[in-house]
């Protein structure tokens, strides 16, 4: 399974924010849409990506305010990227390894989707149970053994 097979299933919803959003705007977006995370776009350009690991970490770090900044001194300037061929067992390497729950899905310069980690987790999951279905269906269609006559 590739990435192109999960954003066809996920859809083509997409939330980007500038850079010199505020952070508080930004969160109060991830709040409303309940999601986790923000693709940082600008000029047309993927430039960062702003998660709720940035968001905390700014409250944290204000004291328990998410505090005056903007998106731009608290994203993830430099996002790991995959492409649509990516084949999934990479992806769930690449998310453990660099504990990354939201991967922006590239095309050259052209920013095609995001996935998480609960998007390849659902995705597996879906493959394997289609899977076992495929196989019970096998085993129970078993021909029938035939008993040689002397």
């Amino acid at each position: 399974m590739k990435v192109s097979e999960i954003l066809q299933v996920k859809g083509d919803i997409l939330y980007t924010v500038s850079p010199d959003t505020q952070l508080a705007d930004a969160a109060a977006t991830m709040a409303d849409r309940d999601i986790g995370s923000l693709v940082v776009m600008e000029y047309g350009d993927l430039v960062g990506m702003l998660t709720f690991r940035e968001v905390i970490q700014a409250v944290n770090a204000h004291g328990g305010t998410i505090g005056a900044g903007t998106v731009r001194k608290h994203m993830d300037d430099s996002p790991i990227t995959v492409t649509p061929d990516t084949e999934v067992n990479e992806v769930r390497r690449i998310m453990l390894e660099k504990h990354a729950r939201y991967l922006p899905v590239m095309n050259a310069r052209t920013l095609l989707g995001v996935i998480s980690f609960y998007d390849v987790a659902k995705a597996v999951l879906e493959a394997q149970s289609f899977e076992n279905r495929m196989l019970k269906a096998y085993i129970r269609d078993w021909p029938a053994e035939q008993v040689a006559e002397d």
